[in-house]
């Protein structure tokens, strides 16, 4: 089963070499070298915007080629699997306009489309050294001109790309008045602007992703005019809040991209490496340990493929969609990464010993991803707010089920993004969670047809009993809004995983048919993935599920799928360069 996006970061793969090939730019040898250097990545970046790929920054109706969210989840993927820094450092222009595309007006959008697609980065400033993520803090203040401009006043720190960007989204104080009304979000334009009234601060030295441009911008009295007020005066917060469902959302290219190149690294590792007189590859720890790490990328991947296209689909509902997502598939891989570490041995820290220590690098850039744009507590934190509606919907059946529908059915043509329906909260509950009964209905109904299904079934009607189990503990901390107990947070990750189970449950149902006729077949046969996938989410539930037969046969057809020159995915991707023949 072949899928359009897909098959456009396959092209992408191909268009940038062989990452071990001689005189590629994008190669494993020059990130390393740059790694060392801490210098930016700028003619890998340029190489992108040879190949266009921050014209698909911009939305199709400001002038870019962003039709869905699906492309950006894959091209970000794509140079993740490469380089998180370099995703991170070219990708941060797509975080920079979100605030536009949300709630700009249609000449704002416009004109940042052009200058995106001229190759000006662009950055978003948020955070302030004495506050991280309390936004509502903020001292960054712009103070009336009396023509409908502010002078802007004070200090963004830890902000990416604060020195490249030509443009800045930056949450302002506009009105002393304290509470959310009190800001704004202004697009700072550093040419407009007296070079006088700001100024860079010096790169912060990171552990990982060290060639980014991590550092921030101090400004005294910078001019900035009315024009660049985006949305309505005040209304700052609610702009950045609805802009961070999509950019969390798609901070799982990120994730996705890390795990399946420290993935492929241990694959390899395993077929070649010799211990106690057998390959690696064949002792049965070392088989637990990829059959799971394996499984984990494969709900994590579907999760992130029904939350790109909920982005469009179940709009209202993407508070829920986007804190489930940044909160579980940057944790995923932080565990994928640390069970393959315990495969490679002294060599997942070592460099120039196997994949010239790539590896190391992987581990150290991917532990930032779970920090931005909202870390682990604050995602949970969010969903902890909505308990009351999520529980409220659960009980009452409601929720997006057609959009749900939509959002995993992979033939079905995506609508554009309508921002005016995002929402800070999922009102009538979660449309994945609703669409959970049909699909183990379908799942029934596919065993009783083929008995090769049972098993998966198995695991579906537990996972079903154990979504009641915990809406009642979400309803048991539905109040809980500022002190916040363990146990609120606990039920919430408990809901992130049955989220992403139904997730998985959705993509199945929608699209087996058609993938078990497709290069990635073997995975989808009998309900492979799925089966491992639930029996992962079950064990992480708190109820162990040693489901051996799955995770062999998973482990085998990730296997053979690695060694046609696919990625280990769902749907195909082809690594293998035609022309060097070589597999990245």
């Amino acid at each position: 089963m072949d899928h359009a996006p897909y098959l456009l970061a396959e092209q992408l793969e191909h268009d940038l070499g062989d990452p071990e090939g001689p005189g590629v730019v994008f190669s494993h040898a020059n990130s390393l070298a740059l790694d060392e250097t801490e210098e930016f990545p700028a003619a890998i970046c340029r190489r992108l915007e040879e190949l266009g790929v921050h014209e698909y920054y911009v939305p199709a109706q400001y002038g870019g080629r962003l039709e869905s969210y699906e492309q950006v989840l894959q091209l970000i993927r794509t140079v993740a699997r490469r380089d998180l820094t370099v995703a991170i450092g070219h990708g941060k222009t797509y975080l920079g306009g979100v605030c536009v595309w949300v709630a700009g007006t249609p000449e704002q959008a416009t004109a940042l489309g052009a200058d995106i697609k001229a190759g000006l980065p662009v950055s978003l400033g948020l955070t302030e050294r004495a506050h991280g993520s309390d936004l509502l803090a903020g001292e960054v203040q712009g103070v009336p001109t009396g023509d409908g401009g502010y002078l802007v006043s004070g200090e963004k720190w830890l902000i990416n790309n604060a020195t490249r960007g030509s443009l800045l989204s930056l949450l302002t104080r506009t009105d002393p008045e304290a509470g959310p009304r009190a800001f704004s979000v202004l697009l700072v334009d550093k040419r407009a602007i007296p070079q006088a009234s700001y100024r860079h601060l010096p790169k912060i030295h990171t552990h990982g992703i060290r060639g980014a441009d991590i550092s921030g911008i101090t400004f005294t009295e910078a001019p900035v005019p009315a024009g660049a007020v985006v949305g309505e005066a005040g209304t700052g917060i609610e702009v950045v809040l609805k802009a961070l469902q999509l950019t969390r959302t798609m901070c799982a290219a990120l994730s996705l991209g890390a795990a399946d190149h420290a993935l492929a690294i241990v694959l390899d590792f395993v077929e070649e490496r010799e211990l106690y007189g057998r390959k690696l590859v064949e002792l049965p720890q070392a088989r637990h340990l990829l059959a799971g790490a394996a499984a984990d990328v494969l709900l994590d991947e579907a999760l992130s493929l029904a939350a790109s296209r909920s982005v469009h689909t179940l709009t209202e509902e993407l508070s829920v969609t986007s804190a489930v997502t940044k909160y579980l598939v940057p944790t995923g891989t932080e565990g994928v990464i640390a069970d393959l570490t315990k495969l490679l041995g002294a060599r997942a820290f070592l460099k120039d010993v196997h994949a010239r220590g790539m590896f190391q690098k992987v581990d150290r850039d991917h532990r930032i991803v779970g920090l931005f744009d909202g870390n682990t507590l604050v995602n949970l934190s969010s969903l902890v707010s909505q308990f009351r509606s999520l529980v409220r919907g659960y009980r009452r059946g409601t929720g997006g089920l057609d959009g749900a529908g939509a959002a995993y059915d992979l033939a079905r043509p995506l609508p554009p993004l309508a921002p005016e329906r995002l929402s800070l909260v999922a009102r009538y509950g979660s449309g994945v969670i609703a669409s959970l009964p049909g699909s183990v209905e379908a799942l029934r109904e596919a065993a009783d047809a083929n008995p090769a299904y049972k098993p998966a079934l198995a695991h579906a009607e537990r996972l079903l009993a154990l979504v009641g189990e915990v809406h009642e503990a979400m309803e048991t901390h539905q109040n809980a809004l500022t002190d916040i107990p363990p146990a609120a947070f606990e039920a919430a990750r408990r809901y992130a995983l049955c989220f992403a189970a139904a997730a998985a449950l959705g993509i199945w149902r929608h699209n087996h048919q058609a993938a078990e006729q497709g290069r990635t077949k073997g995975l989808w046969q009998d309900g492979l993935w799925l089966r491992a996938a639930l029996a992962r989410v079950l064990t992480r539930l708190g109820e162990p599920t040693d489901d051996r037969d799955a995770a062999e046969a998973l482990l085998e057809q990730v296997r053979a799928v690695r060694g046609e020159g696919l990625l280990p995915s769902l749907l195909p991707l082809a690594l293998k360069h035609k022309d060097e023949g070589t597999s990245c």
